[in-house]
């Protein structure tokens, strides 16, 4: 039997021994880059061998106000002295506060929280499909959600069942009916593929996970446009895009697009809990009766003072603006590596943005894992891309330093 202390001593660095005793006892449905971090401040963090790194992933965006921010850990240890849980089979005095907090920052009327990303896109779905019944009139059984190629709206069976990424889907069969694929950003696609029964267009307003791809000027203004029309839901799943990654709250206001439902997650809970949300009309989220959906966690109080607090401090405006102001230096300075021929393409928007690297440099893995003795944590995505996402209350001075140990790797 393979023990944590045969494996001990395997390695010879406390990293090694590390990564050892979790390739030995963990499922490898991940295959992080060979750093074992131990504790974090802002928008650093620390391995086990005292080494500290610049963290630009900010763990998919769920850290879009770094490691530990003092206000969200306070409200935190604040909530963890009083409840942490109850279900929701009572009511507790932190919940009408979250979720009327968050509908006004949404400029919508009602919410349902969950707690992970794909559980807000599993209960978009459902919530889709049940006003396509109820409300729009579609016959039982022949709703029809128009999606986008390369989506990524997380791993359940359902949402793996319409994506077009082999290594999310392969093998995970039968699929869930009920999905139309078109290209992302394609409005005429989009058009033909809207019938009677469809019943919501489901799209990532910047797509992330497929390299952060920004769609047409334009297009998400037409996508608003056509769903009105044609009285179809316009879900957007800004998961990562939202909460002031981009510049703005949320990444539809860059074309002055309000969507019918937004699907929330990762930085609602601060990086310290998992919150997700749908949130939309009564009209839209009426039609759930009690018992029809649910979640044992959704909603518990912990989450809700941890949202709470997100929301205050997304409501000064400061993170938006500073992803704004930054992330227009970063794409600048991002820029200038395409006539070097070490980037073939830069894309995003405010503090995030995807990089695609110059075959003749190695792959994305190959960078990621050049630029960890530099002090940088990144991440690939689709073989030749690198993805930067750091925190937004990074500082103007680590970006540059970031960016200048970046240029260094690729110059070399």
């Amino acid at each position: 039997m393979t023990t944590l202390s045969s494996i001990s001593s395997a390695g010879t660095t406390a990293t090694e021994r590390q990564i050892a005793a979790a390739e030995a006892h963990s499922a490898h449905n991940y295959h992080p880059l060979p750093v074992v971090i131990a504790s974090a401040e802002g928008s650093w963090v620390t391995d086990v061998e005292g080494r500290r790194y610049l963290d630009l992933l900010a763990g998919y965006s769920a850290l879009n106000f770094g490691h530990g921010h003092p206000r969200l850990i306070a409200a935190a240890k604040a909530q963890l002295d009083r409840v942490t849980l109850t279900s929701r089979a009572f009511h507790h005095d932190r919940f009408a506060a979250f979720c009327g907090e968050l509908a006004e920052l949404c400029g919508m009327e009602t919410v349902l929280p969950m707690n992970t990303g794909a559980e807000a896109v599993e209960t978009a779905i459902k919530t889709a499909r049940k006003w396509g019944y109820q409300v729009k009139g579609v016959p039982d059984g022949k709703a029809t959600i128009v999606v986008a190629a390369d989506n990524f709206h997380g791993r359940t069976t359902t949402i793996v069942s319409f994506s077009t990424d082999p290594e999310a889907r392969a093998d995970f069969g039968p699929y869930t009916p009920g999905f139309k694929v078109v290209p992302y950003g394609d409005l005429d696609a989009l058009d033909a593929a809207v019938d009677e029964n469809t019943v919501a267009v489901l799209l990532e307003p910047i797509q992330g996970e497929a390299g952060v791809l920004v769609p047409p000027p334009g297009y998400l203004a037409g996508v608003r446009r056509l769903t009105q029309e044609r009285r179809v839901l316009f879900i957007a799943d800004e998961i990562q895009s939202g909460l002031g990654r981009t510049g703005r709250t949320f990444a539809c206001e860059h074309e002055g697009v309000v969507p019918d439902m937004y699907v929330l997650g990762k930085a609602l809970g601060g990086g310290v809990v998992p919150v997700s949300a749908v949130v939309s009309s009564r009209e839209v989220l009426g039609v759930f009766r009690p018992g029809e959906h649910g979640s044992t966690f959704g909603g518990n109080p912990l989450a809700c003072a941890v949202g709470l607090e997100v929301l205050a401090m997304l409501r000064t405006g400061e993170y938006q603006e500073r992803a704004a102001t930054l992330g227009d230096h970063l794409h600048a300075e991002l820029q200038t590596l395409v006539p070097t021929g070490a980037v073939t393409a830069v894309r995003g928007r405010g503090l995030w943005a995807g990089l695609d690297i110059a075959p003749a440099l190695g792959t994305g893995r190959i960078i990621s894992e050049r630029l960890l003795p530099q002090g940088l944590l990144v991440k690939d995505t689709h073989g030749s891309t690198i993805r930067l996402a750091p925190p937004l209350t990074i500082t103007e001075d680590d970006l540059d330093w970031a960016l200048a140990r970046l240029r260094g790797v690729l110059a070399g």
